[in-house]
Protein backbone atom coordinates (compact mmCIF):
# COMPACT_ATOMS: atom_id res chain seq x y z
CA UNK A 1 0.00 0.00 0.00
CA UNK A 2 1.43 3.73 -1.15
CA UNK A 3 2.62 6.05 1.85
CA UNK A 4 0.03 8.72 1.63
CA UNK A 5 1.45 12.35 1.96
CA UNK A 6 0.35 14.26 4.35
CA UNK A 7 -2.36 17.07 3.84
CA UNK A 8 -1.30 20.37 3.36
CA UNK A 9 -3.78 23.45 3.63
CA UNK A 10 -5.61 24.03 0.56
CA UNK A 11 -3.82 26.65 -1.80
CA UNK A 12 -6.81 28.88 -1.29
CA UNK A 13 -5.33 29.53 2.09
CA UNK A 14 -1.92 30.43 1.38
CA UNK A 15 -3.11 32.86 -1.60
CA UNK A 16 -4.06 35.54 1.06
CA UNK A 17 -0.86 35.55 2.14
CA UNK A 18 0.63 35.71 -0.87
CA UNK A 19 -1.61 38.64 -2.09
CA UNK A 20 -2.30 36.52 -5.12
CA UNK A 21 -5.39 34.94 -6.14
CA UNK A 22 -4.35 32.04 -8.41
CA UNK A 23 -6.05 31.69 -12.04
CA UNK A 24 -4.77 28.03 -12.20
CA UNK A 25 -4.38 26.89 -8.77
CA UNK A 26 -1.95 23.75 -9.68
CA UNK A 27 0.57 26.28 -10.28
CA UNK A 28 0.56 26.93 -6.51
CA UNK A 29 -0.75 23.09 -5.14
CA UNK A 30 2.98 22.63 -7.16
CA UNK A 31 5.27 25.04 -5.52
CA UNK A 32 4.01 23.79 -1.71
CA UNK A 33 4.62 20.16 -2.91
CA UNK A 34 8.09 19.06 -1.79
CA UNK A 35 9.74 16.24 -3.58
CA UNK A 36 9.11 13.20 -0.65
CA UNK A 37 5.56 14.68 -1.70
CA UNK A 38 5.84 14.41 -5.27
CA UNK A 39 4.62 10.44 -6.33
CA UNK A 40 1.69 10.79 -5.46
CA UNK A 41 1.40 14.28 -7.05
CA UNK A 42 2.69 13.06 -9.96
CA UNK A 43 0.11 10.10 -10.06
CA UNK A 44 -2.76 13.01 -10.20
CA UNK A 45 -1.23 15.21 -12.98
CA UNK A 46 1.56 17.23 -11.00
CA UNK A 47 5.17 16.93 -9.51
CA UNK A 48 7.13 19.04 -7.01
CA UNK A 49 8.18 22.34 -6.39
CA UNK A 50 12.23 21.99 -8.25
CA UNK A 51 10.71 23.17 -11.47
CA UNK A 52 9.10 26.22 -10.23
CA UNK A 53 12.02 26.93 -8.05
CA UNK A 54 14.38 26.90 -10.81
CA UNK A 55 12.36 29.77 -12.54
CA UNK A 56 11.41 31.39 -9.12
CA UNK A 57 14.76 31.97 -8.00
CA UNK A 58 15.60 33.82 -11.43
CA UNK A 59 12.15 35.94 -10.76
CA UNK A 60 13.22 36.62 -7.24
CA UNK A 61 16.72 37.97 -8.51
CA UNK A 62 15.59 40.05 -11.28
CA UNK A 63 12.58 41.96 -9.25
CA UNK A 64 15.03 42.36 -6.25
CA UNK A 65 17.57 43.53 -8.94
CA UNK A 66 15.31 46.28 -10.16
CA UNK A 67 14.58 47.17 -6.46
CA UNK A 68 17.90 47.85 -5.32
CA UNK A 69 18.80 49.97 -8.76
CA UNK A 70 15.58 52.17 -7.72
CA UNK A 71 16.42 52.09 -3.81
CA UNK A 72 20.24 52.87 -4.49
CA UNK A 73 20.35 54.92 -7.57
CA UNK A 74 24.14 56.02 -6.95
CA UNK A 75 26.03 53.16 -5.92
CA UNK A 76 28.00 50.47 -8.24
CA UNK A 77 27.87 47.21 -9.28
CA UNK A 78 29.97 45.92 -6.55
CA UNK A 79 28.04 47.37 -3.77
CA UNK A 80 24.68 46.50 -5.53
CA UNK A 81 25.37 42.76 -6.34
CA UNK A 82 26.59 42.47 -2.38
CA UNK A 83 23.45 43.31 -1.53
CA UNK A 84 21.44 41.27 -3.80
CA UNK A 85 23.04 38.43 -2.74
CA UNK A 86 22.53 38.76 1.34
CA UNK A 87 18.79 39.51 0.16
CA UNK A 88 18.23 35.76 -1.87
CA UNK A 89 20.46 34.39 0.71
CA UNK A 90 18.94 31.54 2.30
CA UNK A 91 18.67 32.37 5.52
CA UNK A 92 17.04 35.49 4.31
CA UNK A 93 14.75 33.55 2.18
CA UNK A 94 14.49 31.09 4.98
CA UNK A 95 13.39 33.67 7.90
CA UNK A 96 10.82 35.34 5.64
CA UNK A 97 8.96 31.89 4.22
CA UNK A 98 8.83 31.27 8.42
CA UNK A 99 7.31 34.93 8.82
CA UNK A 100 4.54 34.35 6.49
CA UNK A 101 4.01 30.25 7.64
CA UNK A 102 4.91 28.85 4.30
CA UNK A 103 6.20 25.17 6.60
CA UNK A 104 2.37 24.53 7.66
CA UNK A 105 1.26 24.77 4.13
CA UNK A 106 3.90 22.65 2.47
CA UNK A 107 2.57 19.44 1.50
CA UNK A 108 5.45 16.50 2.63
CA UNK A 109 5.39 12.78 2.62
CA UNK A 110 4.93 11.40 6.82
CA UNK A 111 8.46 10.41 6.97
CA UNK A 112 9.87 13.63 6.01
CA UNK A 113 7.08 16.03 8.56
CA UNK A 114 7.96 13.48 11.67
CA UNK A 115 11.98 14.90 11.26
CA UNK A 116 11.28 18.51 10.44
CA UNK A 117 11.81 19.04 7.04
CA UNK A 118 9.27 22.00 6.70
CA UNK A 119 11.43 23.89 9.53
CA UNK A 120 14.65 23.31 6.89
CA UNK A 121 16.47 26.36 5.75
CA UNK A 122 16.67 25.10 2.67
CA UNK A 123 13.17 23.39 1.94
CA UNK A 124 11.67 26.79 3.13
CA UNK A 125 13.83 28.57 1.10
CA UNK A 126 13.18 26.97 -2.06
CA UNK A 127 9.29 26.75 -1.46
CA UNK A 128 9.53 30.20 -1.58
CA UNK A 129 10.84 30.76 -4.85
CA UNK A 130 8.37 28.28 -5.54
CA UNK A 131 5.84 30.51 -4.92
CA UNK A 132 7.39 33.15 -6.76
CA UNK A 133 7.84 31.26 -9.48
CA UNK A 134 4.22 30.23 -9.58
CA UNK A 135 3.07 33.63 -9.74
CA UNK A 136 4.54 34.64 -12.64
CA UNK A 137 3.71 31.74 -14.72
CA UNK A 138 0.19 32.47 -13.63
CA UNK A 139 0.36 36.24 -13.94
CA UNK A 140 3.30 37.45 -14.60
CA UNK A 141 5.98 40.03 -12.68
CA UNK A 142 3.51 42.21 -11.20
CA UNK A 143 2.22 40.19 -8.36
CA UNK A 144 5.71 38.40 -7.67
CA UNK A 145 7.09 42.00 -7.09
CA UNK A 146 4.31 43.45 -4.99
CA UNK A 147 4.81 40.23 -3.02
CA UNK A 148 8.31 40.77 -2.61
CA UNK A 149 8.00 44.35 -1.86
CA UNK A 150 5.92 44.11 0.87
CA UNK A 151 7.63 40.49 2.37
CA UNK A 152 10.90 42.21 2.00
CA UNK A 153 10.73 45.55 3.11
CA UNK A 154 12.39 44.64 6.84
CA UNK A 155 15.10 43.11 5.01
CA UNK A 156 15.74 45.98 2.42
CA UNK A 157 15.33 48.23 5.49
CA UNK A 158 18.19 47.43 6.77
CA UNK A 159 20.79 47.38 3.93
CA UNK A 160 22.46 51.17 5.18
CA UNK A 161 25.80 50.09 4.21
CA UNK A 162 26.31 47.15 1.33
CA UNK A 163 27.16 44.10 3.09
CA UNK A 164 30.10 42.41 2.79
CA UNK A 165 29.86 38.81 2.23
CA UNK A 166 30.64 36.44 4.72
CA UNK A 167 33.58 34.83 3.15
CA UNK A 168 35.12 38.04 2.68
CA UNK A 169 34.15 39.02 5.88
CA UNK A 170 35.93 35.80 7.94
CA UNK A 171 38.99 36.32 5.53
CA UNK A 172 39.12 39.81 6.69
CA UNK A 173 38.95 38.64 10.41
CA UNK A 174 41.75 36.49 10.24
CA UNK A 175 43.78 38.99 8.82
CA UNK A 176 43.24 41.90 11.44
CA UNK A 177 43.87 38.95 13.63
CA UNK A 178 47.15 37.87 12.02
CA UNK A 179 45.85 34.32 11.82
CA UNK A 180 46.15 32.05 8.59
CA UNK A 181 43.54 32.39 6.02
CA UNK A 182 40.59 30.06 6.23
CA UNK A 183 40.52 26.80 4.10
CA UNK A 184 37.20 25.62 3.24
CA UNK A 185 36.73 21.48 2.83
CA UNK A 186 33.72 19.52 1.45
CA UNK A 187 32.58 17.42 4.43
CA UNK A 188 30.15 15.51 2.18
CA UNK A 189 28.54 15.85 -0.95
CA UNK A 190 25.39 13.80 -1.55
CA UNK A 191 21.79 13.84 -3.41
CA UNK A 192 21.49 12.74 -7.45
CA UNK A 193 23.03 15.08 -9.57
CA UNK A 194 20.26 17.09 -10.19
CA UNK A 195 20.22 18.27 -6.73
CA UNK A 196 23.31 17.40 -5.28
CA UNK A 197 23.34 18.64 -1.03
CA UNK A 198 26.94 19.74 -0.01
CA UNK A 199 28.33 20.28 3.64
CA UNK A 200 31.29 22.70 3.70
CA UNK A 201 33.36 23.09 6.95
CA UNK A 202 35.77 25.96 7.73
CA UNK A 203 38.20 26.36 10.57
CA UNK A 204 39.86 29.32 12.57
CA UNK A 205 40.58 30.24 15.43
CA UNK A 206 40.05 26.59 16.97
CA UNK A 207 36.21 26.76 15.98
CA UNK A 208 34.69 25.18 13.24
CA UNK A 209 31.63 26.52 10.73
CA UNK A 210 29.31 24.51 8.72
CA UNK A 211 27.14 24.96 5.44
CA UNK A 212 24.68 22.75 3.89
CA UNK A 213 23.21 23.70 0.32
CA UNK A 214 22.94 22.49 -3.14
CA UNK A 215 25.86 24.09 -4.60
CA UNK A 216 29.28 24.71 -2.91
CA UNK A 217 29.62 28.62 -2.91
CA UNK A 218 26.39 28.92 -1.09
CA UNK A 219 27.58 26.09 1.35
CA UNK A 220 30.74 28.24 1.59
CA UNK A 221 29.06 31.23 2.21
CA UNK A 222 27.06 29.39 5.14
CA UNK A 223 29.95 28.19 6.48
CA UNK A 224 32.03 31.47 6.71
CA UNK A 225 28.32 33.43 8.18
CA UNK A 226 28.31 30.27 11.08
CA UNK A 227 31.89 30.70 11.74
CA UNK A 228 32.37 34.51 11.93
CA UNK A 229 29.09 34.19 14.34
CA UNK A 230 31.00 32.43 16.80
CA UNK A 231 34.71 34.24 16.62
CA UNK A 232 32.53 37.44 17.13
CA UNK A 233 30.41 36.23 20.35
Amino acid sequence: MAVQPISAPEPTEFEAILGHSFARPNLLREALTHRSAAFQRSRQGGGSNERLEFIGDRVLGLVMAEWLIERFPDEQEGGLGRRLGHLVSQPVLAAIAEEIGLGAALNVSPGEARAGVTGSASVLADALEASLGAMFLDAGLEPARKFVRRAFESAMATQVDAPKDAKTGLQEWAQRQGLPLPAYVVASRTGPSHSPSFVITVQLAGRIGSGTAGAKRLAEQLAAADLLEQVKT
